[in-house]
């Protein structure tokens, strides 16, 4: 608020100084249209002693507009001055140093066998405070800019870093929610379900993951072979035990030609993507049956990921911005974990990340340089 405040105070004072300028020009523009109308006027006429009372009424208007005036003859001698900035007769030696000042200001006007030596109208230097005056404007203008410019990136800045927060706080509630489901069943029955300790040891292994994950944020990512087949795999293969079976059922599918294509990229990075990408798709069936599928195909040079779901898709009012921090379809979402995708896959690995159109549900896909 007080940045608006201060932005159109300073506007107000650049328009006021606009106009002060703009209305010294019609004004000035008046008194010469006169001048020359009173002088042709003398000079036309043929009343006895008008072309004397012109020529009078003009020196009498260049006296009034307040130009420093002083002439001098061929040989130097002072014969008249007007507006001088201090009182003095015509034979005063400082009337010709006065009059050398003003040479080096304007270059003196030869007439016949006279100079005339000039200074600037008292309304240049008046015109040369308001271009000050201006100036500094535009300086505070500039300075309120940047100060609200400050104030934004870091608003965006804490906003960013609790929006990380709360990502970790996202990564690590679905492993930590598992284990705690694991427990109660150990607690509830005499003997252990089938399969249990591999469920308790992959969410362990995914807890240490997501801190790793971390971990890499402002480091460069790696390069090592990287199959997208068995990423996909990996992936679906933590996520099924935990999505709902019986109400509200979620199929979540792998597509994939054995564990290729093979990609050169940070393990760790691309799965965190990918997670990110299969969460959303949940988040987006959360309440309604569905299906999620993971398709993976060899495209030319490029290896292709796709994250599909048949919910109800994306709004097409925030499609341009579904990879924009802050963007989200979820009521108290921080739109962090799409953007974050994005960034692992662009910036990190110079690949892409798009949302494509689709009739139905979401489709995202993630095209990656093939590698050995």
């Amino acid at each position: 608020m007080v940045v608006v405040l201060l932005v159109a105070l300073l506007t107000g004072l650049s328009v006021g100084v606009s106009f002060l300028v703009a209305r010294h020009f019609r004004q000035d523009a008046v008194a010469l249209s006169r001048l020359y109308s009173n002088v042709f006027e003398g000079l036309l006429s043929d009343r006895p002693g008008a072309e004397a009372e012109a020529l009078f009424n003009l020196s009498e208007q260049v006296t009034r507009t307040g130009i420093p005036l002083v002439v001098t003859d061929g040989v130097g001698t002072v014969t008249a001055a007007e507006n001088l900035p201090f009182e003095a007769s015509l034979d005063d030696p400082r009337i010709a140093l006065f009059a050398k000042e003003l040479d080096r200001k304007n270059p003196p006007v030869s007439q016949g066998g006279n100079v005339v030596h000039y200074g600037p109208v008292p309304a240049a230097r008046q015109l040369t405070t308001l271009a000050v005056f201006q100036a500094l404007t535009i300086a505070g203008m500039v300075a309120v800019g940047a100060f609200a410019y400050r104030n934004a990136m870091m608003a965006q800045r804490d906003r960013l870093w609790v929006a990380m927060a709360r990502e970790a706080a996202h990564q690590m509630g679905t492993p930590l929610t598992s284990l705690e489901g694991w427990i109660e069943q150990l607690r509830s029955r005499p003997t252990p379900p089938d399969g249990l300790a591999e469920y308790l040891s992959a969410d362990a292994e995914r807890l240490d993951r997501v801190a790793k994950r971390f971990e890499r944020i402002g480091n460069p990512a790696k390069r090592e072979p990287l199959g997208l087949g068995a990423l996909a795999d990996r992936v679906a293969g933590y996520f099924r035990p935990r999505l709902p079976r019986h109400a509200n059922a979620i199929d979540l599918r792998v597509e994939a030609v054995g564990p290729g294509p093979t990609v050169m990229g940070d393990p760790i990075l691309l799965e965190w993507a990918l997670e990110s990408l299969v969460k959303n798709a949940i988040d987006a069936l959360r309440g309604r049956q569905g299906t999620i599928t993971l398709r993976v195909e060899e495209r030319g040079a490029h290896g292709v990921l796709r994250v599909i779901d048949d919910g109800p898709g994306v709004p097409k009012d925030i499609r341009r911005e579904i990879f924009q921090p802050g963007t989200s379809t979820k009521q108290g979402g921080w739109g962090i974990g799409l953007a974050l995708a994005r960034r692992v896959v662009e910036d990190a690995h110079g690949g892409s990340l798009v949302l494509e159109p689709t009739e139905q549900g979401a489709s995202f896909a993630m095209t990656l340089r093939s590698g050995t």
